[in-house]
C-alpha cells in the first residue's frame, strides 16, 4: 500500500503527472457539464420531464448516488484547479532567460485568466449547490408535486423560482461566460495532453472547443434568460 502511495506521490510531483490529472479531471468535468446541461434543458420539454429527471437523480442508489456525484464533482474541480496553479508556478519559475520571460508573460496571462475563471466556477458550483440542493436562504420545501401517483420534489417550480431572482440569474450567466471562456481555451490542450490531438488535428480540436463552449453557453444561459426576461413558467 505504501509503495502504491509513493508511486502516486511521485507521479503527481512530476509535471507530466499534474498535466495528466488536469486533463483527466477536465475530461470528467466536460462530461458532467454536457450531461448537466441536457438534464436542465428538460425544463423546456415540460414539468413532468424535468421532475422525472430530478426524481431519478434523487433516488439513484437510494439517494446516495447524487451525493457521490456532487462530492466527485467538487473533488475533480479542486484537483483541476490546484494542479493548474502548481503547474503555472512551476512554469514561471523555470523560465529565467530573457526569451523565456517574454514567453512567460504571454502564457502566464492566459494561465492567470484560466486560474481565476476556474476559481470563479468553483465558487459558482458551491453557490449552485447551496442555492438549489441545500436550499440555504431559499424555502423550496413547499414545492411538491405528484408524479405517477407519488409525491416528489417539484424541480420545475424550484428552477423557475430560483431564476426568477435577478441576482441568481445574473451570477449564473456571468459564471457561464467564464466557463465558456475556460472551455474554449482548455478543450484542445486537454486532448493534446491525453495524446488524442496531434499537430495536424490541433486546429480541428480548437474549433471543436469553440463550438462546444458556445453550445454550453447558449444552452445553459437560455434557461435563466427565458425565466427572468420572458417570464417562462411564471
Amino acid at each position: 500500500m505504501s509503495a502504491v502511495f509513493d508511486s502516486l506521490s511521485r507521479f503527481y510531483a512530476s509535471s507530466i503527472g499534474k498535466k495528466f490529472l488536469v486533463a483527466l479531471t477536465g475530461l470528467v468535468l466536460i462530461g458532467f457539464i454536457f450531461g448537466h446541461m441536457i438534464g436542465n434543458l428538460l425544463i423546456f420539454v415540460g414539468k413532468d420531464a424535468i421532475n422525472e429527471y430530478g426524481h431519478m437523480l434523487q433516488t439513484a442508489l437510494h439517494g446516495g448516488g447524487v451525493w457521490i456525484a456532487r462530492l466527485g464533482l467538487l473533488a475533480a474541480v479542486g484537483i483541476h484547479i490546484v494542479a493548474t496553479i502548481q503547474l503555472t508556478k512551476a512554469n514561471r519559475a523555470a523560465r529565467k532567460d530573457a526569451y523565456g520571460q517574454h514567453k512567460a508573460q504571454v502564457s502566464s496571462k492566459a494561465s492567470h485568466t484560466m486560474i481565476w475563471s476556474g476559481l470563479t466556477i468553483l465558487a459558482f458550483i458551491v453557490y449552485h449547490l447551496l442555492h438549489f440542493t441545500v436550499r440555504v436562504g431559499n424555502d423550496y420545501g413547499t414545492y411538491k408535486t405528484t408524479l405517477h401517483g407519488e409525491t416528489v420534489h417539484d424541480v420545475y417550480r424550484m428552477v423557475i423560482a430560483g431564476f426568477s431572482w435577478a441576482p441568481a440569474s445574473i451570477f449564473y450567466i456571468i459564471a457561464m461566460l467564464l466557463l465558456s471562456s475556460h472551455l474554449s481555451h482548455g478543450f484542445s490542450s486537454l486532448f493534446q495532453t491525453l495524446g488524442v490531438s496531434t499537430d495536424k488535428t490541433e486546429p480541428l480540436f480548437k474549433k471543436l472547443g469553440y463550438a462546444f463552449a458556445g453550445l454550453i453557453l447558449v444552452g445553459n444561459c437560455s434557461i435563466p434568460i427565458a425565466i427572468l426576461f420572458f417570464n417562462y413558467g411564471r
